[in-house]
């Protein structure tokens, strides 16, 4: 048997703070989603100013990065590539890049998913909150 590291209501709590700072600091309107390992959800938090639809996709890519255990981006571009069956498996529904698997000593623990901003920014955002993990 391994043991395993779990995210904790405290380390979310982190992660969002940490998150919410960056895209405050840059003026970036998003919604910030971190999900367990299985991809359920702890907390999806709506920034001020942050579209509709981005409640909807942060964490339909933290999902996808946690059950895929890669950022998003790579799915993304595997079917900017002719993988398209990629849009067609189950649970795997956020297939844009902003989503961020949280690992730890090679396991998943969790994902971070960030929709409002440009792709790039919201993956900067994703882990700019993991970084306050200290991982």
């Amino acid at each position: 048997m391994k043991t395993s590291t779990v995210l904790e209501r405290a380390d979310v709590d982190r992660i969002v703070a940490a998150a919410q700072a960056e895209a405050q600091r840059h003026d970036w309107a998003v919604t910030i989603a971190v999900v367990d390992p299985g991809g359920h959800p702890w907390t999806v938090h709506r920034l001020d100013g942050a579209a509709p639809l981005s409640a909807h996709i942060a964490p339909s890519k933290a999902r996808t990065a946690a059950l895929a255990r890669r950022e998003t981006k790579a799915l993304e571009d595997q079917i900017n590539q002719g993988r398209t069956a990629y849009v067609t498996a189950p649970a795997i529904d956020g297939v844009l890049e902003g989503g961020v698997p949280i690992l730890k000593d090679g396991q998943c623990v969790g994902a971070v998913g960030v929709s409002g901003a440009l792709p790039a920014q919201d993956v900067q955002i994703a882990r700019a909150g993991i970084a306050a993990l200290g991982l």
